[in-house]
């Protein structure tokens, strides 16, 4: 009896309308869980090209080595074990951007293009996984929104290139300088942090590109609706929609606010701005630099182990809270940022809902801002306490660097005080689990990795208790 059991319950699943089956494609095909595997694969892919023989200058890249640098990229980190500008050949750095541009871009994003180049049709269940990747709430528009996005990057990133390209092509050469600036310019834009020169000190009496390094970073990391969003409004403030306000307004005090900061706190420091070196002029705009691309890109013309302790903890601070949703940057996110920190206002003075603009957000909103904020310094000290752990104790690394390194993963940045120099084989593939959470985000992984209960069943209320809190 057992026999014929087991072999009805294979033939049923085998059936092409088995229930089994249709349970299973279901939760293969969740858009979180497609987000998930669709990353994962692309890194694996990014993996095996920069371990081919032909991507290195030297000897063959170890595949630990391959993944993790396959996985900053792809999740557009920056932190590596490789120098690109000299252990990578043409091959090696061209693959390296290509993945910096697929992982800045999305991989659905991707393939809604490859398959509108094809003329296939975008199917209900692909449509629901590019809302899901572009954090949009309909369906209806996605192909459309695809396209508009894929044109304005390569529209924003060529005139970075060609801007870069003044200043890069006098320095490099004409071969050299163009592959220079294309390369930067997608690097910046994707707030990817990787650059062939050795690190961005080189640039830091360059005023040029630093404002353009800036400016594309900044336009990557604000979201591509709130750029769409200013573009439909005409550039007037009070058209916005809300979200585009709050993203705008929370980035615009966290930048000048950051830079000012910086400016205040290195100004008298000889190993930062003060650097017998850098032009006097030029310290305002090193410490607007620090502050942007602490927000998710990982360039730096300043050494952060040389950075005193107070701008070292407002770094960490800035790379926790990241970009904006639906960007190319990652981190906690600002909005999420603005809502916890509204909702603790609000609590604080008596109010039941959090307003903001004269708009009333939604309770849902705010439970998921709590819940990201939460899990977010949870997975960044469980990370810290591992890491710790793991890696021997050394002059580099001690658990204060740990901490800085740890958040600099999670928000996708990519600036280090020397600890990833120093990772271990067990240290690499948890920094590689961080680097890829912090990209997919925390809300997707947790969607994609537990089961939600029926919504017919959230409708069932159960009587108030009191809890003492405080």
């Amino acid at each position: 009896m057992r026999r014929k059991g087991f072999r009805a319950y294979i033939k049923a699943l085998a059936a092409p309308q088995s229930l089994a089956r249709l349970k299973v494609r279901k939760a293969l095909t969740s858009p979180s869980r497609v987000l998930m595997l669709g990353f994962g694969a692309l890194i694996l892919f990014g993996a095996l090209l920069l371990h081919l023989p032909l991507a290195s200058t030297g000897e063959r890249l170890p595949f630990l080595d391959a993944l993790f640098t396959a996985t900053s990229a792809v999740c557009v980190t920056g932190l590596t074990v490789v120098d690109p500008g000299v252990d990578l050949t043409f091959f090696g750095q061209a693959a390296l951007i290509a993945l910096i541009q697929v992982g800045g871009l999305g991989f659905m994003t991707l393939s809604t293009l490859i398959l509108i180049l094809l003329r296939r049709r975008i199917t209900l269940s692909e449509r629901l996984v590019i809302s899901n990747s572009l954090n949009e709430e309909g369906l209806s528009g996605m192909v459309a929104l695809t396209m508009r996005i894929v044109v304005w990057v390569f529209a924003i990133e060529g005139v970075g290139a060609v801007l870069l390209m003044t200043r890069m092509i006098p320095e490099h050469g004409v071969a050299r300088g163009v592959w220079h600036s294309v390369f930067h310019s997608i690097s910046a834009f994707c707030n990817a942090g990787f650059d062939l020169v050795s690190g961005f000190p080189y640039y830091k009496n360059d005023a040029v590109v630093q404002l353009i390094i800036c400016a594309l970073i900044t336009l990557g990391g604000i979201g591509f609706s709130v750029l769409f969003d200013i573009k439909r409004s005409h550039w007037r403030f009070s058209r916005l929609t809300l979200h585009s306000k709050l993203a705008l307004v929370i980035s615009f005090l966290l930048t000048f606010g950051g830079a000012l900061c910086f400016l205040l706190l290195e100004y008298e420091n000889p190993k930062t701005l003060a650097d017998p070196e850098m032009y006097p002029h030029m310290r305002p705009i090193n410490a607007l630099f620090q502050s942007v691309t602490c927000r998710t890109a990982g360039y730096n013309t300043l050494n952060q182990a040389d950075l005193t302790s107070p701008s070292l903890m407002l770094t960490m601070i800035l790379m926790f809270i990241g970009a904006s949703p639906a960007s190319t940057g990652g981190g906690l996110k600002t909005t999420t940022f603005g809502l916890f920190f509204l909702l603790i206002v609000n609590e604080l003075r008596g109010r039941d809902r959090v307003v903001v603009f004269r708009r009333t957000v939604s309770q849902r909103q705010i439970n998921r801002a709590v819940v990201l904020f939460t899990l977010a310094l949870t997975l960044i000290i469980l990370s810290q306490v591992i890491l710790t752990l793991l890696l021997p104790p050394s002059e580099a690394v001690n658990a204060a660097n740990i901490l800085y390194e740890v958040i600099s993963a999670f928000g996708t940045v990519g600036l280090t005080i020397g600890v990833t120099a120093e990772l271990n084989a067990a240290g690499k593939v948890l920094m590689c689990i961080v680097m890829f959470v912090g990209r997919v985000g925390l809300l997707t992984i947790a969607l994609g990795l537990t089961r939600r209960r029926p919504k017919g069943q959230n409708h069932l209320v159960y009587p108030e208790g009191k809890v003492m809190i405080g």
